[in-house]
């Protein structure tokens, strides 16, 4: 049995108050992709610019179908507070305003930090409490964690990288392939081992020569859809 907020879990549903009200996470989710951030405490200077920029990217993880998330241990009056900042920021930044719309749970207890192991024991607050870790979980639609990253307190997330991974998580959720490194969509993936046989001539893979005479590296055209609201 997968334990609890580890890949191939199914991240379990909370409800606490957020900034758009009492929600669950299963209702921000829906029927959706799903990524859940969290974030160590409010006005910090490298999870304001990372609200603020989860916004600016949002017709990006509409285009994939997917709903976010954020989760601060602050209540919801504070991040109602900081969401201010965060607009100012981008507006100063980016040339406009970016003010997260999407929830932003307040996680006062530490229940879901500690239940998903977001706790960063390098890094406490003045009272010495450790804080919640930077951390990302993308779910499928049916709430089954398919990546979690966890950054430190001085490293702000590459939006890039997670449009780049959820592309990589969608098609070879739908298709029996893989992605190879620096992966991106259009570039060749890698046809999974255990697909054999007619049905891997199906997808004409062309068979990279090894010194060791293993036949496992098979490269493959990468499709131009696959079953999801996405890339346009």
């Amino acid at each position: 049995m997968a334990t609890v907020g580890t890949l191939g879990s199914k991240i379990p549903d909370f409800t606490l108050d957020s900034t758009a009200g009492k929600k669950s996470l299963y209702e921000v989710f829906g029927d959706n992709w799903g990524i859940l951030f969290s974030h160590p405490a409010d006005f910090t200077p490298i999870c304001t610019t990372e609200l603020g920029m989860a916004e600016e990217y949002m017709e990006d993880f509409k285009k994939r179908n997917v709903s976010i998330a954020g989760l601060s241990c602050n209540d919801a009056k504070s991040h109602e507070k900081w969401l201010e900042d965060i607009a100012a920021y981008t507006k100063q930044k980016r040339g406009k305003e970016f003010k997260p719309a999407y929830p932003i749970f307040a996680d006062t207890e530490r229940k879901v930090a500690h239940s998903l192991g977001m706790i960063n024991l390098d890094h406490v607050n003045a009272k010495g409490i450790p804080l919640p870790a930077r951390k990302v979980f993308i779910v499928d639609p049916k709430k089954i964690i398919k990546l979690t990253l966890c950054y430190p307190a001085a490293t702000g997330r590459n939006f890039d990288e997670i449009l780049r991974v959820l592309d990589s998580l969608q098609l070879t959720s739908y298709k029996k392939l893989a992605t190879p490194a620096n992966w991106k969509v259009g570039d060749d993936c890698v046809l999974l081992p255990n697909v054999q046989g007619k049905e891997a001539e199906t997808y004409k893979p062309q068979l990279v020569e090894l010194p060791s005479g293993k036949e496992y590296l098979r490269i493959v055209k990468c499709p131009e859809q696959w079953p999801k609201k996405a890339i346009e």
